[in-house]
């Protein structure tokens, strides 16, 4: 079991909450590229230096709410069920984070999840390093198939997890832009539930060493 973080810990998680906050209430009043670092420090009452002891660059004020979510491909693939096939585990996944409502599927029309989305996707440069993040992702989750299906070759791994990602992303992004267009969370889940096995039918016929 792990110890419980200490009050420096606690406090350190609270500053870099409470830094973020700052910064994405600015982002979304004001803009991405309107707002300066200096302006986001003096808001959040800490100095620059501190600021960048965070977070080392202006993009991860905004990119580190997709940290968790980073690597959770490979995750569920490495702590799937024995005798579950990567792709039923990585489907189960999503039909469960479509129920949850969870930001990450898309299907979550929480105003302030709408408004975090529009500014990621609707400013240049966090889009570029959304790429950059997606990247990593692609590269944890390639790693996680091989080990999953070591006959078949680290390319054959790396191009399915490139085609996995792809398709979750064009699910959520499917599901964003319906609810930016005005419809709700609710009346879209049975939609986004039968898209999600519609997609996963299409990469088990094209993904056979990882569909069991």
């Amino acid at each position: 079991m792990s110890p419980e973080p200490g009050l420096r810990e606690r406090k350190k998680a609270r500053t870099h909450q409470a830094i973020s906050e700052v910064a994405i209430a600015l982002f979304l009043d004001r803009g991405y590229d309107a707002v300066s670092v200096a302006e986001i420090a003096a808001a959040a009452e800490v100095s620059k230096r501190t600021l960048f002891a965070y977070f080392p660059s202006k993009d991860e004020l905004v990119l580190h709410r997709f940290a968790d979510h980073q690597d959770e491909p490979a995750r569920v693939v490495r702590d799937r069920p024995t005798g579950t096939a990567p792709l039923d585990a990585l489907q189960a996944h999503l039909t469960s984070a479509l129920v949850r409502r969870d930001p990450i599927s898309g299907l979550c029309d929480h105003p302030a999840v709408v408004a975090f989305y529009r500014l990621v996707t609707g400013t240049p440069a966090l889009a570029a390093a959304v790429v950059r993040y997606h990247d990593r992702s692609q590269d944890a989750l390639a790693a996680a198939l091989h080990e999953a299906a070591p006959g078949a070759s680290a390319l054959t791994a790396r191009l399915a997890a490139g085609q996995i990602l792809v398709t979750l992303r064009a699910l959520a992004h499917a599901n964003q832009v319906r609810i930016a267009a005005g419809r709700t969370a609710d009346r879209l889940a049975e939609a986004a539930a039968t898209e999600a096995d519609l997609a996963f039918d299409l990469l088990r016929s094209g993904l056979g060493p990882y569909r069991g």
